[in-house]
């Protein structure tokens, strides 16, 4: 069985540049109404799409660009899984405080960024 893609990020240098372009362009609702001023940003259109969010680029290793997140069972699994195959891990799974989910990102053999999500604690 596939692991679904299930999440998208945009980072970047202006977030709220970033967030106005991608509004007007498409009309996205985004929702950075939190402590961490992460912009939950929601695109489906019925069964179509999936959600994301927008965030302020943190420090110089954190380039602006586009991610995509796939649902996995276990995240460190896949995160070792992916150094295997050739990838790069980008630090250890790690758990999202108060979020009930763990993530974890890599580089595949190109260089690209990619993540993985686990859902812990019941949640979805």
């Amino acid at each position: 069985m596939p692991q679904p893609v299930i999440h998208f990020e945009i980072s970047a240098r202006d977030s709220e540049a970033i967030t106005n372009f991608y509004t007007s362009l498409f009309g996205w609702s985004v929702d950075a109404n939190n402590p961490m001023n992460y912009g939950l940003t929601m695109t489906k259109d019925g069964d179509l799409g999936i959600d994301g969010g927008i965030y302020q680029q943190g420090d110089a290793e954190d380039a602006p660009g586009v991610r995509i997140y796939a649902q996995v069972d276990d995240a460190q699994a896949y995160l070792d899984r992916a150094v295997e195959l050739g990838g790069k891990a980008v630090g250890a799974a790690m758990e999202v405080p108060g979020a009930g989910i763990m993530v974890g990102m890599f580089l595949d053999p190109e260089g690209n960024l990619f993540g993985v999500v686990q859902h812990v604690d019941g949640k979805a």
